[in-house]
């Protein structure tokens, strides 16, 4: 390392003189970074809640991170009310992750230079701290590659999403809070300096942000934010109304499933299509019977018995993990309560198996807490908007639950089993 230094560093940016732009300095790294520290906080937080939403701990078909061990401490039963609530947090989380893409590309342009330091490591303690800055600047471009890539493509991962966005989330906060750790009392400082003090090249506070010999200004710092900011506006505006939903929609331009829905009370975004899924019409026709188990009894009902049974409604939206949401829309159809009952299981509605006729696939089946299985809302939905389900909208009979991730609301029902482990 004392060779490597007595050198001097090779041609290229690893020298001082490479990185010219009169901009980079303490204030303006500092003001990204705290920026990134408020943003980067709600989209964790966000993220956990998303992860919580799909119940994991309540049976491993709801577990799409089987060895997550302690990183599942803080899990909870997720709720039903608000009915909205995975709506509000999962748009949250999409949107402000796409949002804060400028000012991260904008974070690392304002500390390039660091990245570059010669000698790489001078010292074990020096050597630990480049491997936290490692750790963060690859775990911030997996974590946000990825979830974007999953908002706009959809499932194109050699493994499951889940699995790589979880644990790459993991690796980035970990590095992040260390990183904050360390660098927050000093950006507060930077901060405090004003935007007009730009302290000398070869001063601790510069630490090899300041150029030695920068170039001429051709922006001043004050236009730089502002360029960032309106680039995370841009964002914010194409990005939004896949959330908000209703006329909105036609400003997400970003928006994943952003095609015409079409008109008439089965208008509105899916998912996944009934070919998609490999759903066959023998599946969704005549012989299409819907199996509900539990107590040790069995009923096998066709789906005129089910519209002969009493039929409720509940205004519910469709909220999905790739941030998109559609407004309320009016499903009717058997409360799981209801269909409970039909095998001798009192108003105690335990936790329900909901196995769907799609062939393969994430969420052919999935496992509903006894919360949601309970919820007066919670249908067996018949019908959607006073109309007969499409067959891309899960007909003949779909799950419809309040709160739910869309990936819950399953489609193509043809079993119901109450309470039996799984």
């Amino acid at each position: 390392m004392g060779r490597a230094r007595a050198a001097g560093p090779p041609p290229g940016p690893t020298r001082p003189g490479f990185w010219r732009s009169p901009l980079r300095g303490p204030w303006l790294t500092a003001v990204f970074g705290l920026v990134l520290l408020a943003g980067v906080t709600v989209l964790f937080v966000t993220g956990l809640l998303s992860y919580a939403a799909y119940n994991p701990d309540l049976a491993p078909r709801n577990d799409q991170t089987p060895d997550k061990g302690w990183l599942g401490f803080y899990l909870f039963t997720w709720p039903t009310s608000p009915y909205w609530l995975y709506r509000l947090t999962q748009g949250v989380h999409t949107v402000l992750g796409v949002v804060l893409v400028p000012v991260l590309l904008a974070k690392l342009w304002s500390v390039i230079p660091k990245l570059f330091e010669w000698p790489p490591v001078r010292s074990i303690s020096h050597g630990l701290e480049r491997l936290s800055l490692l750790l963060l600047v690859g775990g911030a471009g997996f974590t946000f590659v990825t979830g974007i890539l999953n908002i706009q493509l959809d499932y194109i991962f050699p493994g499951s999403f889940y699995v790589l966005h979880f644990y790459g989330a993991w690796v980035f906060i970990g590095a992040f809070v260390l990183h904050v750790t360390f660098r927050f009392p000093r950006a507060v400082r930077a901060v405090r300096a004003g935007r007009g003090h730009q302290p000398d090249s070869g001063s601790a506070e510069a630490a090899g942000l300041v150029s030695p010999r920068p170039a001429p200004a051709t922006i001043s710092r004050r236009g730089a934010l502002a360029m960032v900011g309106a680039g995370s506006f841009a964002l914010l505006v194409v990005t939004a109304g896949q959330s908000i939903g209703g006329w909105w929609r036609q400003t997400a331009l970003l928006a994943p499933h952003g095609r015409d829905p079409g008109k008439g009370p089965n208008g509105f975004q899916i998912n996944k299509t009934a070919a998609s899924s490999g759903i066959r019409p023998s599946d969704i026709g005549p012989a299409w019977r819907l199996t509900v188990r539990g107590a040790g009894r069995q009923e096998v009902l066709t789906r005129q018995m089910l519209l002969a049974m009493p039929q409720r409604q509940a205004a519910l939206p469709i909220a999905c993990v790739e941030g998109w949401s559609t407004p309320d829309q009016q499903w009717s159809g058997v409360r799981l309560t209801d269909l409970a009952a039909l095998v001798g299981l009192g108003t105690d509605t335990p936790q329900v198996l909901v196995e769907s006729v799609q062939r393969g696939g994430s969420f052919s089946s999935v496992v509903l807490a006894p919360n949601q299985a309970r919820d007066e809302r919670s249908l067996l939905a018949l019908h959607v908007n006073g109309a007969d389900l499409s067959p891309d909208h899960g007909y003949p009979a779909r799950v419809i639950v309040p709160a739910a991730p869309g990936v819950h609301n399953t489609k193509w029902v043809t079993r119901l089993t109450f309470g039996e482990p799984v």
